[in-house]
């Protein structure tokens, strides 16, 4: 397993929920839906530590529970907090979606003249037969 999410500590092999810290965890949920800018909400929790990690306690999932984490936030303010987060997101312009590049046809099938020479120097050889190329057709048939 990777290192235990903060709020969670190891006893006999299992995770156990650390209530002070749990404590600050839901605290910084509430204090975020309240308006709060991560940093606000991570200082009024008690939490040291920088925007982007709190971000990132934000968005575990491991704090809804599952198999190994007992549950400290419910789903419903799990994704509250997370569709509060998408909104202020797009309204600061950081939503970084990626850009859809271009589809680029290459050339599959090339038609050719008869070659009549030969060459014993392959160099001139590849250059005779790159002139021998009249069109270049794609994969969709266009020339």
């Amino acid at each position: 397993m990777s290192h235990t999410p903060f709020g969670y500590r190891i006893e006999n092999g299992k995770a156990v929920i650390d209530k002070e810290a749990a404590e600050q965890i839901k605290t910084l949920f509430q204090s975020y839906l309240s308006g709060d800018s991560l940093a606000t909400a991570a200082k009024k929790a008690g939490i040291k530590g920088f925007h982007s990690g709190t971000g990132r306690i934000l968005r575990n999932k491991r704090y809804l529970g599952d198999e190994f984490y007992p549950a400290i936030i419910d789903k419903d303010t799990f994704n509250t907090a997370e569709a509060e987060r998408i909104i202020r997101q797009e309204r600061l312009g950081r939503n970084r979606k990626p850009k859809q590049e271009k589809e680029v046809v290459y050339p599959t099938t090339f038609r050719m003249k008869e070659g009549i020479e030969e060459f014993d120097d392959p160099f001139g050889r590849a250059e005779y037969a790159y002139s021998l190329i009249e069109t270049e057709v794609n994969k969709n048939g266009s020339q």
